[in-house]
């Protein structure tokens, strides 16, 4: 034991923890809802104990353990004459020794292959996801899918349902199913990763530990599978966003663009590392994928040493190229944000014109924001300023809002 802590102390250990501590209940109990419900006790045991005790040599063992036992005793609470036999059965199964740090840290690597297993559907598999693995409240989930919260937790219920009814394993797939798995596994880091470095909800700008989760859980896939491109463009496509993670924001808190960004506060160790996954990308034997298109795209950013620098007509080209990959409407706003920077925004806001009025993207506060600079930089100020207007309500980010209303006073 060490060091007396207090509850600030003991949340801060439990939001670090909280996720790996989950993921290796799950294993060990077998159900989502009684996994929750002992890590949720857990914690409530860490609040009373910790103070009196200190910090454990091992926080994370200790929740676990406690989080088991815990769960052992709500399924003792359960007992009833009839099934008395059927749940010292359960009891048992849960009962073995203690946890181990070297047990418990590829349990949410287990934990998103369950989770992202294909009796799901695609959607269900990123939110149970997030919800489990990366611990974000329902409602900032259903805040990412553009739905309510009752209707995300009635979702979630039917997904643990699901996994549960029908058995399915907790486990990392064999390497011959690897591959059918990956693209679900691959959105869902990827989300991950998104929700850290552009927050959905809260007052921070960024959650640079959930950047720091998806990088590591997308190296345990690229072990798994040295020679999937998709993974290596993945992994290259989270450390070149990572990289600009400290340029993001002033010391004020508030959001810079790309084009006031700091690049001395780059990482150029990160920059370099996903540089040189691009290169292994392009160099394997199959055909790179969305992620590596990504990945090159990000990587000419990262080279250029200011804004005006930038190579737009390349980044452009592989625009066009993502595009016959995955074509969707924000893929076409980029392409079209990258086009004005070659032609000009006057047929950049022609396709984004023709995109708004598809309805596609009527709820995403980008596209009007973007169709607001084109505007902006055609001298259509008025236009601009309602399109900016329009842009405003969508915005659920303070800094966001704040960065809007900065744009539209010029």
């Amino acid at each position: 034991m060490t060091t007396l802590i207090d509850r600030a102390d003991i949340e801060a250990v439990y939001r670090h923890e909280a996720g790996r501590v989950l993921a290796t209940l799950i294993r060990l109990v077998g159900d989502f809802e009684l996994a929750e419900e002992g890590a949720q006790d857990a914690f409530e045991a860490a609040l009373k104990r910790w103070p009196q005790m200190g910090l454990p040599d091992n926080p994370r063992a200790w929740l676990v353990n406690t989080g088991r036992h815990k769960a052992i005793d709500r399924i003792r609470r359960r007992v009833t004459l009839r099934g008395k036999l059927k749940t010292l059965a359960a009891e048992g199964a849960i009962a073995g020794p203690e946890a181990e740090l070297d047990e418990i840290e590829d349990d949410r690597l287990r934990l998103i292959f369950t989770c992202c297993h294909p009796a799901l559907a695609l959607e269900t598999r990123v939110a149970l996801t997030l919800r489990t693995v990366c611990g974000l409240s329902t409602a900032a989930v259903a805040s990412i899918f553009l739905v309510s919260e009752e209707t995300m937790a009635q979702r979630l219920v039917r997904a643990k349902a699901k996994i549960r009814d029908a058995a399915i394993p907790y486990e990392v797939p064999a390497h011959e199913h690897l591959a059918e798995r990956l693209a679900g596994v691959l959105a869902v880091v990827y989300l991950v990763f998104t929700e850290g470095y552009a927050p959905s909800t809260g007052a921070a700008t960024t959650r640079p530990e959930l950047c720091a989760e998806a990088i590591r859980l997308c190296r345990l896939l690229d072990q798994l599978l040295p020679g999937e491109p998709e993974i290596a463009g993945l992994l290259a496509l989270m450390l070149l966003h990572a990289a600009r993670l400290d340029g993001r924001s002033d010391g004020a808190g508030e959001l810079l663009l790309l084009e006031e960004q700091d690049r001395t506060r780059w990482d150029r160790a990160a920059i370099a590392e996903g540089k040189a996954l691009v290169e292994r990308a392009l160099g394997q034997p199959r055909r790179i994928g969305p992620y590596g298109v990504q990945a090159a795209i990000a990587a000419l950013h990262a080279d250029a040493a200011n804004f005006a620098a930038t190579d737009w007509p390349q980044i452009s080209a592989l625009y066009q190229v993502l595009l016959r990959l995955a074509p969707t409407p924000v893929v076409e706003l980029n392409a079209a944000a990258a086009l004005s920077m070659v032609d000009g925004p006057e047929r950049a806001l022609q396709l984004v014109d023709a995109l708004a009025a598809s309805g596609a993207l009527d709820g995403y506060w980008p596209l009007h924001a973007a169709r607001a600079d084109l505007l902006d930089r055609l001298g259509r100020q008025a236009e601009a300023q309602a399109a900016y207007a329009r842009a405003l309500p969508l915005v659920r980010l303070e800094a966001e809002r704040r960065l809007l209303e900065r744009k539209m006073r010029g």
